[in-house]
């Protein structure tokens, strides 16, 4: 007779089996059972967050920057419901998450027991898929599903909730066969027609650009490698999304910046010109295209995205490609190779005349500002910290805010995976756990969370837990007193009412920082900010930074809600000239 297992046996079982070694997690009494089995498996290394929330996303900062799904371990009712910002925002932004959840006995489902709560009724809207386990024979082959569905197609989190009952039950365990099948394969559903005309649409084109985000990254790293020679082999420009950052070097001349709400001049007016765009893993989203009908009207637009729900969803497309990046881009060198084309030459003389207009805007220099010798300028911080760190092989987080859009402006990733940050959702409290994450993924590695005041405070908890495990992650503080963004909305579009974004009761975060029992650094003049940060880097233990900023600069450039992507505004005589009313008003 085989051997019985009980089913929290099992999920450990399942876990092992899955290649996790990490998790995630804060006990309470329905996933006891769960947590009583941690001593019996030391190849799981279990980390106690501070809050679920954090737990959460830690998952995703490890998951972000490791490409291995991340797993989180939360107890019944406030549990998973104070997850669900994590899953939320890791459905956004596509980050394999595998969600355990305990929950009431089976024979108490519905009765309003203590700390229960209806968890895969509230996970299903933000989730690819959720399970209710009434039974331990299914329970393994629930969580390997559950790690299938996480990490193929478009990558995305799932939850698995297991009443109290059932981890008490006991069944047999077979070993767990993984299938080879690689991440989205399954979802490959171009042709080599479709190929052949997204070359000849390159070919004829002669105002190119590739548009490329989250998609890249998600598909691993032979997708950023396979994409720099596809761009080096075109010679066309390229642009990225926030979440695309790193999938091509931030610092190569074709790169021409992020594009967006805060992206570059010459990103967002290439964007409306070109006559060819070829979106590569990207999403058309409100933050990309502005006024949605005046998005690059006179482009052929190409879409290559593992997601069929993606396609024709916000911008009609004219040659859709659904597969996987990696796999797509590789048959179109392989084309491109058969076919003997040499575009770098034969569209050379085609595509100057482009080059030259997308010299004419990088050449208004979008990204500057007015620096000061009094005053710390967050985006000089950011500078600063991105010139002290580049030859270190820096993995940064942020929260969400002024200070997120000028990490993404003034910070160059050369490679993917090291830029983690909340696209979709725009978490506040994001970047603090994330880091956490990142660390235990990369433990020799260096981690910065560019943080904002008012974000970081939403998970400072976590600093507790970065103490526990001595991960030396930096939170890098930029402190302007005010929730920024909030700020600047509010002084654009609603004449100067700053109503409730200032935080009149801050915390030392010095003083903060050595109650938890980590290190606090505080810089608040241009002169020292790179011996404080030289500092900070040379600390081995946790470190807070308190960078004291200044407290009313704005995030420029910057396209006017309700206003189409060429038409920026620049800085503050542009925002006195063009002047946001009326309807533009309600789509910030």
């Amino acid at each position: 007779m085989s051997k019985l297992y009980s089913g929290a046996e099992i999920v450990f079982k399942c876990l092992e089996d899955q290649g996790v070694d990490t998790i995630f997690g804060y006990p309470g009494g329905a996933v006891l059972p769960i947590y009583d089995e941690l001593k019996n498996f030391s190849s799981v290394k279990h980390y106690l967050v501070r809050h679920e929330q954090g737990a959460g996303h830690a998952a995703e900062g490890y998951a972000r920057s490791s490409g291995k799904p991340g797993v989180a371990l939360v107890t019944s009712g406030p549990g998973a419901t104070n997850i669900v910002t994590a899953l939320t925002d890791a459905y956004m932004d596509s980050i394999p998450i595998v969600c355990i959840s305990g929950q009431v006995p089976t024979h108490l489902i519905g009765t309003d027991a203590f700390q229960e709560a209806d968890t895969t009724g509230i996970t299903r809207p933000c989730t690819k898929h959720n399970w209710l386990v009434k039974d331990v024979k299914n329970l393994a082959k629930i969580i390997h599903r559950a790690f299938e569905v996480a990490t193929t197609g478009r990558p995305g989190p799932v939850l698995i909730d297991i009443p109290k009952d059932v981890q008490f039950q006991k069944t047999s365990y077979s070993k767990y066969k993984k299938q080879k099948k690689l991440n989205g394969k399954a979802k490959n559903n171009f042709n080599q027609s479709e190929i052949d005309e997204l070359i000849k649409l390159m070919n004829n084109s002669s105002k190119p650009i590739f548009y490329t985000g989250g998609g890249v990254i998600n598909s691993g790293p032979k997708a950023s490698s396979l994409l720099r020679e596809l761009v080096y082999a075109t010679g066309f420009p390229i642009t990225s999304t926030l979440q695309g950052l790193g999938a091509f070097p931030g610092n190569d001349n074709q790169f021409i910046g992020m594009l967006g709400m805060h992206g570059t001049y010459e990103a967002n007016n290439a964007m409306h010109d070109c006559d060819l765009m070829i979106n590569v893993g990207a999403r058309f989203d409100d933050r990309i295209t502005g006024k949605i009908d005046e998005f690059s009207p006179k482009s052929k637009k190409v879409h290559i995205d593992i997601d069929p729900s993606s396609i024709n969803k916000n911008v009609k497309v004219d040659l859709p490609i659904i597969g996987d990046v990696s796999d797509v881009i590789n048959t179109t060198l392989k084309t491109i190779k058969k076919k003997k084309l040499n575009f770098t030459k034969s569209n050379k003389q085609k595509i100057s005349k482009w080059w030259e207009k997308i010299e004419k805007w990088r050449s208004v220099r979008s990204l500057d500002y007015i620096n000061s010798e009094e005053t710390i300028k967050p985006q000089y911080a950011v500078q600063r910290l991105y010139e002290l760190t580049k030859d270190k092989d820096t993995f940064i987080t942020t929260e969400v805010g002024q200070h997120q859009m000028w990490a993404a402006q003034h910070y160059k990733f050369d490679k993917p995976n090291r830029w983690m940050t909340s696209g979709g959702l725009g978490t506040m409290g994001y970047g603090l756990p994330a880091a956490i994450g990142v660390q235990v993924a990369h433990p020799s590695k260096l981690v910065v969370d560019i943080a904002g005041e008012a974000s970081v405070l939403m998970t400072m908890q976590e600093m507790s837990t970065a103490v526990q495990y001595s991960l030396p992650i930096k939170i890098f503080i930029l402190n302007n007193e005010y929730m920024g963004m909030v700020r600047q909305w509010q002084e654009l579009l609603h004449d100067k009412n700053y109503s409730e974004s200032y935080t009149a009761a801050l915390p030392d975060f010095v003083k903060l920082a050595e109650a938890y029992g980590c290190v606090g650094i505080r810089a608040s003049t241009p002169e020292e900010l790179d011996d404080k940060i030289i500092e900070m880097l040379n600390t081995e233990r946790p470190v807070i930074f308190d960078c004291r900023v200044d407290k009313i600069e704005n995030c420029f450039p910057m396209i006017p809600s309700g206003k189409p992507h060429n038409q920026m505004l620049l800085g503050p005589k542009d925002q006195k000239e063009n002047k946001i009313t009326g309807k533009g008003k309600t789509l910030v």
